[in-house]
């Protein structure tokens, strides 16, 4: 009887290692094939960068759409490579279907806001509101800085300060956004100033436009600025605004080159202004309060007492 048995057990252990034999040889190949296959797709995508990308950012006028459809093209080669994969797998394409639609409703409920950033990406790509290299400043929080890239999920911007900005596309169409350099990068600013009513009035306005004018980046003169059905003059100049209770306020309008370069220029021309008024018959006004007693303001009578003064009205 063991004669008959031990033949069988050894049989089936024969059978046993030769069934896990082939699972391992299957699953190894199968590995194998996955990695040949992404390599592969790794190499076209690169390949598919090399030979049209350039063509690609040539026939766009615009370097967010050409990213995008780069990228469009490059996923779309590991999408292809992900589906062979599954079919080495053994995986039918109802079945991959079916597989893709139950994790896009998952991922729908799931990432809801992730979906919302891609869907306002989308949005930003259509209106257009500002485009890689601009300048922009986020109206509610004061950054400025240039858009370094623009993805469906994300918008980054490169501040000023030498630091990165990422926001989402889904916060980022619910905000304010200035941008400086959409049609043209020159850019009008004004700066008020108050003189005294005592002081030259017109040297006030001469000199203050001179300043301007004197100072690296702002435009010194040329034809008007045209801005729709509006043109302005591009030389700086001097307006007066209003007659004040301290002085006359002087609104100077001037034309910056490079909006990067804002803060740097207002600095310099307020510097400039100081330096020329100071030397002139004019004077910065500043808030001041003069009090006048008459005959109708009463009396005060002053005493002394231990060295304090004391007053009754």
């Amino acid at each position: 009887m063991s004669g008959f048995v031990y033949p069988l057990i050894v049989s089936a252990i024969q059978e046993r290692i030769s069934a896990v034999s082939e699972t391992v040889i299957s699953a190894v190949w199968g590995l194998l094939l996955a990695a040949i296959v992404f390599a592969l797709a790794y190499v076209l995508a690169q390949l598919f960068v090399r030979l049209f990308g350039r063509r690609i950012s040539q026939r766009f006028d615009r370097p967010s759409l050409a990213r995008m459809t780069i990228r469009g093209a490059t996923a779309s080669i590991y999408l292809i490579a992900l589906f062979s994969v599954l079919r080495i797998y053994g995986f039918r394409l109802s079945q991959i279907a079916l597989t893709v639609t139950v994790l896009t409703a998952v991922i729908g409920v799931i990432l809801a806001p992730i979906v919302g950033s891609f869907i306002s990406g989308i949005f930003l790509l259509a209106d257009q509101p500002y485009e890689i290299g601009d300048m922009i400043e986020i109206a509610d929080t004061g950054q400025r800085g240039f858009v370094e890239d623009i993805t469906l999920r994300y918008t980054k911007v490169f501040t000023l300060d030498n630091t990165f900005v990422v926001v989402p596309n889904g916060t980022m169409r619910d905000r304010d956004v200035i941008n400086y350099s959409a049609e043209d990068t020159r850019t009008r600013q004004s700066l008020e100033v108050v003189v005294t009513y005592e002081g030259d009035l017109s040297q006030a306005r001469r000199l203050i436009e001179s300043a301007a004018r004197s100072v690296d980046g702002v435009l010194k003169g040329g034809p008007n600025i045209r801005i729709g059905p509006t043109r302005y003059p591009a030389s700086p100049t001097c307006y007066i605004a209003e007659y004040g209770d301290h002085g006359v306020g002087l609104t100077l309008r001037y034309w910056v080159e490079e909006p990067y370069k804002l803060p740097a220029v207002r600095s310099e021309i307020q510097t400039e202004i100081w330096d020329r008024l100071e030397d002139a018959d004019v004077e910065i006004a500043y808030p001041h309060s003069h009090v006048v007693f008459d005959e109708t303001s009463g009396e005060l009578p002053v005493s002394m007492r231990d060295g304090e003064a004391t007053g009754r009205q």
